[in-house]
C-alpha cells in the first residue's frame, strides 16, 4: 500500500525510537554488571589494551601476535561468560537489544528489502485509517456463535470453520486460497476478518478490500500516469502482502477492465504463490456468466471451494434486537 511521506516519517521514528530505547537498556545493563562485578569492567578494559598492543606489533611484523591475540581474547572471552553465570545474569544479558532480529530495528533487510516488521507497520497504519482495526475487534473468533444455524447447514458451517483453522495453522508451510461463496448474510465475510485478525496477531501482513475499493483504486492508478511511483508501490504491497482478501466480490460494476484487472491480481499472487481469500454473494454459475473463463477457471482448480448455507444471520440478529 501507498503512504505519505508524513506516514512513513512516523512508522520510522518509531523505528529510532526502539533503537534509542534498546541502547540505554543495554549502557544500564552495562553498568549494573560493572558495579556488581568489578573484574569484568577490568577484563573490559585489558582486551582493549590487549588489542591495541597486538595490533601494535602486528604492524611491526609480529607473525605470532594475532595468534596469541587470538588466545588470550578467548580466555578472557571464557572469564566474562563465568563471571555472568556466578552472579547469576543470564549468558546474554550485555548482548545487543532489538525489537526485530531479522533488521536490528531499521525497518529493511541486510539486502535493502523491506523487513517483514516495515511491512506489517504499513498494513496497520493503513488499517487504523480505514476503520478496519475496529471491525476486526468486533469480528473474530472470540464473538463467533453458531446458534444462528441448524441442521445441515451447521454441520455445513462446522465443517468450514474446521478448513478455516486448518488454513491458518498451515498458513506459514502450504500456499494455498479460499473462495468464500453462498447467499447473503451466512457469515463469509464476518470469518474473512475471523482470518485477517488471527494472521495479523501472527505478524502476517493482511490487505483488505472489498470488490469495489480494490477496482476503484487500480482504475485510479491505472489512469493516473503521473504518479507511477506511488502506483508501483501500491502493486508491490497488493501482490507480495502475505494475504489479500477481496470481500464481496460481484457487487461492483462489472465490466471487461474490471475482469482484467481481477485476473491480473488473482494471476500475479499465484505466480509469487501468495494466497488470497475471495468472499462473493454468486453462486458458482453467477461467477462464470459475470466474469471471464479463465477467472472461473482460475478460482474453481486453485481455490478451496467453501459454499456458505443458512438464514440470513443479519435479519436474524435485527430481529432478535428488537425484542
Amino acid at each position: 500500500m501507498s503512504i505519505t511521506n508524513t506516514q512513513y516519517n512516523s512508522i520510522m521514528h518509531k523505528y529510532d525510537a526502539a533503537q534509542l530505547r534498546n541502547r540505554r537498556i543495554q549502557a544500564d545493563r552495562q553498568e549494573e554488571v560493572y558495579t556488581r562485578i568489578p573484574e569484568y569492567a577490568a577484563i573490559e578494559r585489558q582486551i582493549s589494551s590487549l588489542c591495541v598492543g597486538k595490533c601494535r606489533k602486528m604492524l611491526e611484523g609480529d607473525d605470532l601476535a594475532l595468534e596469541e591475540m587470538k588466545k588470550e581474547l578467548h580466555a578472557l572471552s571464557d572469564r566474562k561468560a563465568t563471571l555472568l553465570k556466578e552472579y547469576s545474569f543470564p549468558a546474554d544479558y550485555l548482548e545487543p537489544l532489538y525489537d526485530c532480529a531479522d533488521c536490528h530495528d531499521t525497518g529493511y533487510l541486510p539486502d535493502g528489502s523491506r523487513c517483514h516488521c516495515l511491512k506489517q507497520n504499513i498494513i496497520t497504519l493503513l488499517y487504523e485509517q480505514s476503520n478496519l482495526k475496529d471491525i476486526l475487534e468486533k469480528e473474530n473468533f472470540a464473538h463467533l456463535t453458531t446458534d444462528y444455524y441448524s441442521g445441515e447447514d451447521f454441520v455445513n458451517y462446522q465443517q468450514i470453520l474446521d478448513k478455516i483453522h486448518k488454513f491458518i495453522s498451515d498458513f506459514k508451510t502450504t500456499y494455498q486460497n479460499l473462495f468464500f461463496y453462498g447467499t447473503v448474510g451466512t457469515g463469509k465475510s464476518f470469518l474473512s476478518n475471523c482470518i485477517a485478525k488471527e494472521l495479523i496477531d501472527q505478524g502476517h501482513s493482511v490487505i483488505y478490500f472489498s470488490a469495489s475499493q480494490l477496482f476503484e483504486t487500480l482504475s485510479q492508478y491505472t489512469f493516473d500516469r503521473q504518479n507511477r511511483e506511488t502506483s508501483s508501490a501500491f502493486l508491490s504491497d497488493l501482490y507480495d502482502c502475505d494475504l489479500l482478501i477481496i470481500d464481496d466480490l460481484g457487487a461492483e460494476c462489472t465490466n471487461r477492465l474490471t475482469s482484467t484487472e481481477l485476473f491480473g491480481c488473482i494471476n500475479e499472487r499465484a505466480l509469487r504463490q501468495k494466497p488470497v481469500l475471495i468472499s462473493s454473494n454468486l453462486q458458482l454459475a453467477e461467477l462464470s456468466e459475470r466474469y471471464s473463463e479463465r477467472i472461473f477457471s482460475r478460482i474453481t482448480s486453485n481455490y478451496q471451494l467453501l459454499k456458505f448455507t443458512g438464514p440470513d444471520i443479519r435479519i436474524l440478529q435485527k430481529i432478535a434486537h428488537r425484542k
